[in-house]
C-alpha cells in the first residue's frame, strides 16, 4: 500500500468519524431538555392567530364590494364562453 492510499483510508475514517461525531452532538441537542410545555403555548398562540386571520379573511370575502367583483368576474367570463 502506498503512502497516497494510506491517506485515502486515513481520510475516510476521518470523515466517517466527524459525521458520527456530528450526528451525535445533533442527537444529543434534540434530546436535551428544553423550555417545557413551551411547544403547547406556541400552538395555541398559533391557533388564535389563524382563527382570527380566518375571521378578517370571511369578513373581507362576504362583504358586497368582493361578492360584487366576483359576481362580475363570473359573469364576464360566461359571456366570454358563449
Amino acid at each position: 500500500m502506498t503512502g497516497q492510499d494510506r491517506g485515502r483510508q486515513d481520510g475516510g475514517g476521518r470523515r466517517s468519524g466527524r459525521v458520527a461525531t456530528a450526528l451525535r452532538r445533533r442527537w444529543a441537542a434534540v434530546r436535551r431538555p428544553g423550555e417545557e410545555g413551551m411547544s403547547t403555548a406556541e400552538y395555541a398562540v398559533g391557533t388564535v392567530a389563524a382563527c382570527a386571520f380566518a375571521a378578517v379573511l370571511y369578513q373581507v370575502v362576504t362583504g358586497g364590494s368582493v361578492v360584487a367583483a366576483l359576481g362580475d368576474l363570473v359573469q364576464r367570463a360566461l359571456a366570454t364562453l358563449s
